[in-house]
């Protein structure tokens, strides 16, 4: 394929950035369309969480556009759950076998910095403060608009690539044309964030190698850290319904008898919670769903504008990142526009919906399970398990966040892994009582003749 015209992304956020990125490197001309200011010039303009999970999808990504050791130098390694259960001792729950199977705690902005520097490095063109109107797809041109002084731009393109987030103006555009299936399944919870500021000495108020879980049944707090030596807390709960929901929460006396009570050893880490809870805004959380994400070989939509998803299992990024990784292998190998999103298509969307239902189960393991003596029992012949069936038993948590196995193939597995855990687990309450020869022989019938691909 040599297209005349440059291909159009819409979206300069991380997967807009590291789409153009691999994009231009392989040779293609590419002009990237963002509706927002220049942030390196006017600062980052957040609006969600300024903390990301990176796992090994999203690293080797990176490691394609070559920056995953310029990302790896601001992060900071997270080891696995510390779990505040209430009125307990706290937990280390780690993610993998030892430092060698960790997540990564990462700043967006200084991320989207980074990988902004890097499009312009590999020869993309970048335009900010371009928000996409419309398409004329029969004309094969894009309209944007400047949202300051209201001045119009209208440009040809080959073809439109969808980075533009959840609120896609290009899926809105291509809905028009094409019947995209779209649905939106509200969670029912939204999300407020806080900050623990660094300690009198500057340092980390808690362990900062950690992901932190206060889990409450139903709902929770999960606190990450930053580079900054402070961490981003985020309280999950219900929008309606009987206490406690953010409806039961009406005023900022409500909310810190609230946190009183159900989280009173994080309430002393946050000396600005009046300010915190106030200031920021309750978070819509959901899922989105398409039946199309491409329209022939015009159009094409990956990441949140394709399949945006609760971050209960910290893939949002990390999946958005492979789409990318995956869309230019295949506009490299096919023949032309419509069979590379054709294709792209039916690669990404069965693994997307995988791991949206995944992110779905992990918040109820997150806030329900994670001090459960039955799940913890679980989570011990888990381990054991994998350590005498190396390959074969591999935990899901694993599949998903250390290798980059399929999602749809992990949801799978993980599907036949639990139900040998519950059974095998069932009516104990310590590792020596479980029937080890009878558990192998478990998973050696359902699990060997499974592939990891």
């Amino acid at each position: 394929m040599k297209p005349k015209n440059p291909l159009l992304i819409v979206g300069a956020g991380l997967a807009g950035a590291l789409l153009a990125t691999l994009l231009a490197r392989r040779g293609w001309a590419v002009d990237v369309y963002e509706k927002r200011p220049d942030p390196r010039r006017r600062g980052y303009e957040g609006g969600r969480s300024i903390n990301l999970a990176l796992a090994e999808r999203g690293l080797h990504a990176l490691r394609q556009a070559g920056l995953a050791e310029t990302v790896l130098a601001q992060a900071i390694m997270m080891r696995g759950r510390m779990v505040h259960p209430l009125g307990g001792e706290t937990m280390l729950q780690r993610y993998g076998r030892d430092d060698s199977e960790v997540i990564w705690s990462v700043h967006r902005g200084r991320l989207n910095l980074a990988m902004l520097d890097a499009a312009e490095a590999a020869g993309a063109c970048l335009h900010f403060n371009r928000r996409l109107l419309d398409v004329d797809f029969d004309a094969g041109l894009a309209r944007f608009v400047d949202d300051h002084d209201r001045c119009a731009h209208e440009v040809g393109f080959e073809a439109l690539l969808g980075c533009d987030g959840a609120g896609s103006g290009l899926r809105a555009a291509m809905a028009k044309r094409l019947d995209l299936g779209e649905r939106f399944e509200p969670l029912g919870h939204g999300y407020k964030e806080l900050e623990i500021p660094p300690g009198e000495d500057g340092g980390f108020r808690i362990e900062p190698n950690a992901l932190h879980i206060w889990p409450r049944g139903g709902y929770m707090c999960i606190a990450l850290p930053n580079t900054e030596r402070t961490f981003t807390v985020t309280l999950f709960l219900p929008n309606e319904g009987e206490h406690p929901s953010f409806a039961t929460l009406p005023d900022l006396a409500a909310a810190r008898a609230f946190f009183e009570r159900d989280f009173a050893d994080a309430l002393p880490l946050i000396p600005e919670f009046d300010r915190d809870w106030t200031g920021n805004p309750i978070g819509v959380l959901g899922t989105l769903y398409l039946d199309r994400w491409h329209l022939g070989g015009q159009a094409v939509l990956l990441g949140d504008a394709a399949h945006a998803m609760v971050p209960f299992h910290g893939q949002g990024m990390n999946c958005a990142f492979e789409d990318c990784v995956a869309l230019d292998r295949h506009l490299g190998e096919a023949p032309d526009f419509a069979s590379a999103f054709a294709a792209f298509e039916a690669e990404r969307r069965p693994n997307a919906e995988a791991i949206q239902h995944m992110a779905l189960e992990n918040y109820i393991e997150m806030r329900d399970r994670v001090d459960d003596p039955d799940f913890l029992l679980q989570r011990e012949l888990e381990r054991t398990l994998a350590e005498r069936h190396p390959g074969v038993f591999v935990p899901r948590y694993s599949m998903v966040s250390f290798t980059r196995v399929p999602y749809a193939t992990a949801l799978e597995r993980g599907r036949v892994q639990r139900e040998i855990l519950v059974e095998s687990t069932r009516g104990l309450d310590r590792l020596e009582q479980v029937n080890l020869v009878a558990a192998d022989a478990e998973v050696r019938r359902r699990l060997t003749a499974l592939g990891l691909n």
